[in-house]
């Protein structure tokens, strides 16, 4: 019998979702959980990799199990109870046997918070950062981002990457109260650092090192070496994971909670 997870986890304590020899890693922690709840081995796939640090306000991950859960809101309370603070789950779903978290999803989206003064309660939640910056020009070179498909500028070396190629549907930035500014980002998939790479990018763009004509040419090279430093971890959020309604439809964590 397979089920679909729904998750949300702070990244700070973890080398990510996948799991790693001799680290501690969202996937085994909830492997960990899982097998001592239902009394058998619990091998989890999650819809793909977060990297060390970086967290998710909504995740999806499948797993199998010999027996139909028979009471899934109480397996939901006692898997919570198992788990560390820094990892909830909020759904507990019955899907078809050859459903995939990973392989069947079609858009994922992710936000990035930059705080423009100094917060010591978020510090681990956004990226602090005091330089002034132009929305306006980072907003003009965000919206480049949809009239692309190959990103080799963005993607970490020695990735393995099948392809570089995605199609972003939608990127911006907004100014949030609280001296916050929020980019989201939404695609059929992403490179592994894309994300952070892209962010680091359009921060140098808004505080003046480029325009927004250069963030084209930079996308337009497909060369690593010419996009700027990936912004820090922990101002990353995977938000977002959608399916095909008949594969499975988002049932948990429809607030996006009081930071985002």
């Amino acid at each position: 019998m397979r089920y679909f997870l729904e998750l949300r986890y702070l990244g700070a304590a973890y080398c990510g979702w996948q799991r790693q020899p001799d680290q501690p890693s969202v996937q085994q922690t909830l492997e960990r959980a899982l097998s001592t709840l239902l009394r058998e081995p619990v091998e989890v796939t999650g819809a793909g990799r977060t990297d060390t640090g970086v967290n998710a306000s909504y995740y999806v991950a499948h797993f199998d199990v010999r027996q139909p859960v028979a009471d899934p809101a109480q397996t939901l309370y006692k898997l919570n109870f198992l788990l560390p603070d820094d990892i909830s789950a909020g759904g507990l779903t019955p899907v078809a046997e050859g459903a995939h978290a990973r392989f069947d999803a079609c858009e994922r989206e992710y936000v990035y918070r930059i705080e423009t003064r100094k917060n010591p309660f978020t510090r681990l939640l956004s990226w602090q950062y005091y330089v002034p910056l132009d929305l306006e020009r980072m907003n003009r070179a965000a919206a480049m981002l949809t009239e692309f498909r190959d990103f080799t500028t963005f993607a970490k070396l020695n990735s393995n990457n099948r392809t570089n190629i995605c199609r972003i549907y939608e990127a911006g930035w907004s100014a949030e109260p609280g001296d916050v500014l929020r980019f989201r980002i939404r695609a059929d998939r992403f490179l592994r650092n894309m994300v952070r790479a892209i962010v680091g990018t359009l921060v140098d763009v808004g505080r003046g090192r480029y325009t927004p004509g250069d963030f084209r040419a930079i996308i337009e090279s497909r060369e690593l070496s010419r996009s700027s430093a990936g912004a820090p971890a922990q101002g990353l959020f995977l938000s977002d994971i959608r399916y095909p309604s008949e594969v499975f439809e988002r049932r948990s964590f429809r607030d996006s909670g009081p930071l985002f």
